[in-house]
């Protein structure tokens, strides 16, 4: 795919955020996108947002367990960049802006160090980790009816919606069992979904390591001061403007999320 058409789809990408609207996949119309075109696109789309004066401030892994895979119809993790126009704390306006938004339960990961693949390994990225907060992710989508494959939502900034982090839950990755750790998440009061840290590719240590590598190989750095959300634990649910939800992480804390 020559750059041309790669700048032209991901411009289509970020007007369709922008006007809250959806493209055919990607692979229907270019069967022949590889990930590493869907990842070119992705850097064009993140660059209309950084141009449009949004600022970068982590990284995400997402699909990373077999309930989302299974959901999706994608078979392994895709990876993404979110920025400070992507987070809102408390009152989430979805209304507003997002086009087929569905929620998740997450652990965020804060970066002290840098970690650049290949080679980064579980201990590297603990000991880079200064703290762990529990997170509710927002997915969205640019693509019709959620009928995506991977290079489809690669190239979609890994389907980034918006996210919310609970920063006074804030504890240190060495006081955790990350691998078995409980989540527990509520919607309008009612217990919807349970996961452990396992979902996430056994945990979500392993999700970091993955990402750092996998980013590595494109030249790319999970930086001091990111923040890095590590994958669902839970089946993704849809939310619409009046719900409220919150999640509970065994030895971290909680995060409560109201949509408008």
């Amino acid at each position: 795919m020559d750059q041309t058409e790669i700048e032209r789809l991901g411009d289509a990408l970020y007007a369709a955020m922008c006007e809250r609207r959806v493209l055919p996949p990607l692979t229907e119309t270019h069967p022949d996108l590889t990930i590493e075109n869907a990842y070119e696109i992705s850097l064009r789309f993140l660059a209309n947002r950084l141009n449009a004066g949004e600022t970068m401030i982590g990284k995400k892994i997402g699909v990373t367990s077999a309930a989302v895979m299974d959901m999706l119809g994608v078979r392994q993790p895709d990876f993404g960049f979110m920025t400070d126009a992507m987070r809102y704390d408390g009152v989430m306006p979805i209304s507003d802006a997002l086009i087929q938004p569905r929620a998740e339960g997450e652990i965020a990961f804060l970066l002290s160090k840098d970690l650049q693949g290949p080679g980064v390994t579980n201990a590297d990225v603990l000991a880079a980790t200064e703290a762990l907060m529990p997170c509710f992710e927002v997915v969205d989508s640019r693509i019709r009816d959620w009928r995506i494959k991977i290079q489809d939502t690669v190239a979609d900034n890994a389907s980034c919606g918006w996210f919310a982090l609970n920063e006074a839950a804030a504890v240190c990755p060495n006081e955790i069992d990350l691998a078995n750790c409980a989540m527990t998440v509520k919607k309008n009061g009612e217990v919807i979904s349970t996961g452990t840290g396992a979902a996430a590719m056994g945990s979500p240590v392993n999700c970091i390591t993955w990402l750092a590598n996998t980013l590595g190989s494109f030249g790319i750095i999970l930086q001091r001061g990111d923040i890095v959300l590590s994958g669902s634990l839970v089946p993704l649910e849809p939310v619409v403007a009046g719900d409220k939800m919150t999640l509970h992480i065994e030895g971290i804390g909680d995060c409560s999320l109201a949509f408008a």
